[in-house]
């Protein structure tokens, strides 16, 4: 897995990255009670703003880790956003992006970079 600096993670799963926000995320921003997706088939810059969550302590955007297209979303999460906060790294998934320059990935931490940022 890739993690970004804003939260978020990445899991390969072939040439498509599912995107989501970490555990810390979850916990720093409490329970989600909205979430609004792109739309499938758009076409992102890496750190457009394409998510947009509230949470009961605050409204953030999530961005493009990555250039891209949008190749599904987690319409589930829009039902049930607390998904998110019960299972960050499976279920709580927000989008699936298809990256349009694959070496932006190099950019981003593993696990371990991750983990000691968030100290």
């Amino acid at each position: 897995m890739k993690y970004t600096e804003e939260h978020e993670w990445l899991r390969a799963e072939g040439d498509v990255y599912v995107v989501g926000i970490t555990e810390h995320a979850t916990t720093q921003l409490g329970d989600l009670v909205f979430v609004e997706l792109p739309e499938v088939g758009a076409t992102v810059g890496k750190d457009d703003e394409i998510v947009v969550i509230e949470s009961v302590k605050a409204a953030s955007d999530i961005m493009a880790p990555v250039d891209g297209e949008i190749t599904e979303v987690n319409t589930a999460l829009a039902d049930d956003p607390s998904l998110a906060n019960s299972d960050a790294l499976g279920a709580g998934w927000f989008f699936k992006i298809k990256p349009s320059d694959p070496s932006q990935l190099d950019a981003l931490m593993d696990e371990a970079a991750y983990t000691a940022m968030i100290g």
